[in-house]
């Protein structure tokens, strides 16, 4: 939370708009671990460390609400002092389009949100997914995501998260097809 967290007028109305932030992102909100496949970087930037997985890690706490709420989404991005909302327009049967108010500069992740939400906890299973969602962040601010045995541990975490989806192409292509991950004999 920036100096916009402290605007709140008195510390009753503080604590009303907290309580209201962690019940909203209980809801509504999503933590999340993605990963993009990205084989034309890997072969173009050897060189380069964060591209020799084929992947790129990306991380991001999101919230999303219909266009007659969005509001509420300016009020938890005007709390935070961080983050942006963006459109997202449907053209199939829903009425509305969506809006998602979303943080994903790692900066912004550990320094605001993590620790508001470490202070003030969620109730609902979204707990677990904050826990898995910082883990895997511990795990980047090291640098594993930039191994192959660190994104299969990464992959591992987010299998738990959110839906559960099983990561089980992304294993098969790490350990089958990608040496370490450029061999001796192709360095040289």
């Amino acid at each position: 939370m920036r100096n916009n967290a402290s605007h709140a007028g008195n510390q009753q109305e503080r604590l009303i708009m907290i309580g209201w932030i962690v019940g909203f992102v209980d809801a509504e909100g999503c933590f999340s671990i993605n990963f993009i496949k990205q084989p034309d970087r890997q072969e173009r930037n050897r060189m380069r460390k964060g591209y020799k997985t084929g992947y790129q890690v990306a991380y991001e706490f999101a919230v999303v609400q219909g266009a007659k709420s969005l509001k509420s989404l300016e009020k938890i991005r005007d709390f935070f002092g961080i983050g942006n909302i963006y459109i997202n327009k449907r053209y199939d049967n829903h009425k509305e389009h969506l809006y998602r108010y979303c943080v994903r500069k790692r900066d912004d992740l550990r320094n605001v949100i993590v620790p508001f939400f470490k202070e003030h906890k969620l109730q609902t299973s979204k707990r677990y997914d904050f826990d898995q969602f910082v883990r895997c962040l511990n795990l980047i601010e090291k640098g594993e995501h930039l191994t192959k045995n660190g994104l299969i541990k990464i992959a591992r975490i987010t299998e738990t998260m959110n839906h559960k989806k099983p990561k089980t192409d992304l294993f098969r292509i790490l350990r089958n097809q990608t040496s370490d991950f450029v061999s001796k004999k192709q360095r040289r």
